[in-house]
Formats: C-alpha cells, structure tokens, sequence
C-alpha cells in the first residue's frame, strides 16, 4: 500500500489477503492451491509482482472470484500507483522549487513570474529540461569548476540555475572542436585585450575562443552565491560562464584567467564538483599570467607607488593598470581606497 497527498494505491494483493484470512487458509496452503512458490506469492499479496492474467484466472477457481474482477483490480491498483508516485514526485518538486532562487531567476526573465507553486514548478522543470526537479540532483555537470568569493559556500541550487543559464546560452555559440594548444597560443591575445574596452573587447573574445572550441557567456549574478564564474564541458564545446554585475576590470579578468586555468590544468574532466586545490591552482595560474611573478616582484620592490608608477608598469606589461591596482590591494601593499580612478567598471550586457 502507497499512499499519496489525495490518493491512496492498494495492491489486489490485499484482497487475496483478506480472503484467506476468512477463510483460515495459510499461505503455505494457497501457494500449493495456486501452485505458485511461497516467495512469489508473499510478493503478489504485498504488491511487488503484477498480478498477471494468468494468476487472474488461478484465483479464479482458487478463491471463486472472476479472473475480471482480479484484472479489474490490478488495473485500478497500477493507475493509482502512478498517481500516488507523481504526487509523491510532486511533494518533492515543492520541496526543491521553494529552494530554487526562483524570484530572482524570474527578475532576469530565466522564467515567467509567478507566485503559485504548481506553476513554478513546471516553468523549472521547463528551465531545466527535466521531467522531475529531483532529477536535478543526478544531472550534476561532472567537472564543473567555479570561482565564489573567499569564504562563501555556493547554494547548490543558485549554482545549478547559473549552470543551466550558462548551458542555454551557449547552445547559441558557434564554436570549432575543442583545441587546448591553439587556446593556449591565443592567450597572449587574450591578455592583450585587457586594455581595451568592452566594446571592442566582447566580440573579439567571444570569436577568439570560439576558434578554440570554448563559448563564453556573460549573466548576471544570482542571489547570494557570491558566484564570479564557472567552467565545464557542455556537448561538443566547453562552456565559460562569467557573472558580470557591474564588475571592475581587475575581477573580471582574473575571474576569466582563472577559469582558463581550470581548463589548461585538466579541473573540468574532474568528477569532483568542487575542490579547493584546484580553486587554489587556477588562482595562482590566474595571478601569474596576468603578471609576471619577477616583473611584479621588482615592482614591488620599488618605493613609488603612485597612480602615475602603475600606469607606467601596466604599460610596461601591456594590461590594464586596474588589474595591477587590484593585485596589489589583494597583497595589502596599497589600501583599498587609493587610486580609485585606475578602476575601470565594465557594463556588459
């Protein structure tokens, strides 16, 4: 017997109980009678097995009631047992949808507005392509590696509605097959584009991994996850999803590096969701290419720290002096508030 919110599924088993119980007949007895095994038949009177056409017409002549009325029984037993599944099934969406970042997802237009929950729950399943919410959780995007700020634990559900947004998205991205050296010989370029503005920058970016079988996509942040970015294989291609609220050129540019990091160093074919070694790696990966360890060694050793002596190493480095401003505010080698007009903020849409 399974019981649901409204409906409740009882196997035809449990008449045949009844019906030996009035007439005191064991179930070793009526195994013989049917000659059926014990084990089968303590499973047809608990619902485990179907009750077959054939045992219909046994109990026929065993217990005196029609092999229809069996059948009718059975029939009435299994529609209800998809019903009390899909309303258990149901009760579990609930569960999942009221923890889903739905209010925010719906601001960005991700999904409809609604307040009803029966309807949130299929706009999310529509969202995220599942016939069930609960499947969510067994379609996890093995190697998926992203970058939170320190300290901040992701919401698992905030970081699977990005994930699927970011999947969505770069099902529009032409991109060649998957090419890590040539994505490794384009790194320079890449780098080189931190001077320029997003303007000109976004396309050429986009065409230039594209070439190298990568899609990027730019997306909003989502509730409190604290999300920066994200990497994984999505298909033919790999998918770069990048958050982009109102974000200074230094987080933006690390947050990039950093997810090429994640790529160059294998973190994607990962099983693990999440590892902090690897988050450490792409960091120091995404630290270093950006700029030199010797070149900001001797930079640092230097007393001059102006507005003007950044401008000048950016310069000397080719990229922007916001990122060399931040690196050195990350190092605490210069308060937060100097320099504050090094800090380029980049609207992307």
């Amino acid at each position: 017997m399974l019981h649901g919110k409204n409906t409740i599924a009882i196997p035809p088993g449990a008449t045949i109980h009844d019906q030996l119980c009035n007439r005191g007949m064991s179930q070793k007895e009526f195994a013989l009678r049917m000659d059926m095994s014990e084990k089968h038949i303590s499973h047809l009177i608990n619902g485990k097995v179907e009750l077959t056409k054939d045992a219909a017409l046994r109990l026929e002549f065993v217990l005196g009631l029609s092999a229809n009325f069996w059948n009718n029984l059975e029939m009435i037993y299994r529609d209800q047992l998809v019903r009390v599944k899909t309303e258990l099934a149901r009760e579990r969406d609930e569960e999942i949808a009221r923890n889903m970042p739905y209010s925010k997802m719906a601001s960005l237009g991700w999904v409809p507005v609604t307040r009803k929950i029966e309807v949130k729950i299929d706009h999310l399943r529509g969202f995220f392509e599942v016939a069930r919410l609960e499947a969510i959780h067994k379609l996890t995007i093995p190697g998926i590696a992203y970058r939170a700020s320190n300290g901040d634990k992701t919401n698992d559900y905030m970081l699977a509605a990005w994930a699927q947004k970011a999947k969505l998205e770069a099902r529009d991205n032409h991109t060649e097959d998957i090419n890590i050296q040539k994505l490794k010989r384009n790194l320079s370029n890449i780098r080189a584009l931190t001077t320029k503005s997003p303007d000109f920058f976004c396309d050429e970016l986009k065409a230039m991994l594209a070439e190298c079988g990568v899609a990027i996509v730019f997306l909003p942040h989502i509730g409190g996850s604290f999300l920066h970015g994200a990497t994984f294989i999505d298909g033919g291609h790999i998918v770069i999803g990048l958050t982009v609220r109102g974000k200074f050129a230094d987080l933006f540019w690390f947050s990039l590096f950093h997810e090429l990091g994640h790529i160059f160093k294998g973190h994607i074919y990962n099983l693990k969701s999440f590892d902090n070694d690897n988050e450490k790696q792409a960091d120091e990966y995404a630290r270093d290419y950006l700029i030199p360890p010797s070149e900001y060694e001797n930079f640092v050793n230097c007393t001059d720290k102006s507005a003007a002596s950044i401008i000048s190493f950016a310069k000397q480095i080719n990229i922007d002096p916001g990122i060399v401003l931040g690196r050195l505010q990350k190092d605490g080698i210069v308060d937060y508030s100097w320099h504050h007009s090094l800090k380029t903020k980049y609207a992307i849409q």
